[in-house]
C-alpha cells in the first residue's frame, strides 16, 4: 500500500470521522412526506408590471438576441483531437495567441475544397 493511501485510511479510521459519516451520510432514508393536493387555483389576471419587473426579466434571459453563434457537440477520435490540439499549440507558438480549436476548425471549413472530398466520408 502506498504512503498516501495509508494516510487516507488512517484519516478515515478516527472515531470522530466515523461519527460524522454515520450521522451525515449513512443515516437511514426518511420516508417521503406526502403533500396534500390542493385544487387548482383560479387564474388571476396579470397585474401591470412595475418598473422592477422588466429589469429582472432581462437578467433571467438565457441568451441575448444579438448572439450569432451556437454551442454544439461533435465527436472526434482521440487521435484526431490530439492532432487538432497539436496544430493549435503550433499556431500559438508561432504567434497566433488567440488560436483555439474552434478558430482552427472555422478556418479549415473556409479552406476545404468539397470537390476533393473522398466518397467514403
Amino acid at each position: 500500500m502506498t504512503e498516501p493511501r495509508r494516510a487516507m485510511d488512517a484519516l478515515f479510521e478516527g472515531e470522530e470521522v466515523q461519527e460524522v459519516l454515520r450521522e451525515s451520510f449513512y443515516r437511514p432514508a426518511q420516508p417521503a412526506k406526502v403533500q396534500p393536493t390542493k385544487p387548482p387555483a383560479k387564474v388571476q389576471p396579470k397585474a401591470t408590471p412595475t418598473s422592477e419587473e422588466p429589469r429582472r426579466a432581462k437578467r433571467r434571459r438565457a441568451k441575448p438576441a444579438d448572439v450569432d453563434y451556437q454551442v454544439i457537440c461533435i465527436s472526434l477520435y482521440d487521435a484526431d483531437l490530439a492532432a487538432l490540439d497539436a496544430k493549435v499549440q503550433t499556431l500559438k507558438s508561432a504567434g497566433h495567441r488567440k488560436m483555439s480549436r474552434s478558430a482552427l476548425i472555422r478556418f479549415a471549413l473556409d479552406q476545404v475544397d468539397l470537390s476533393k472530398l473522398p466518397k467514403s466520408y
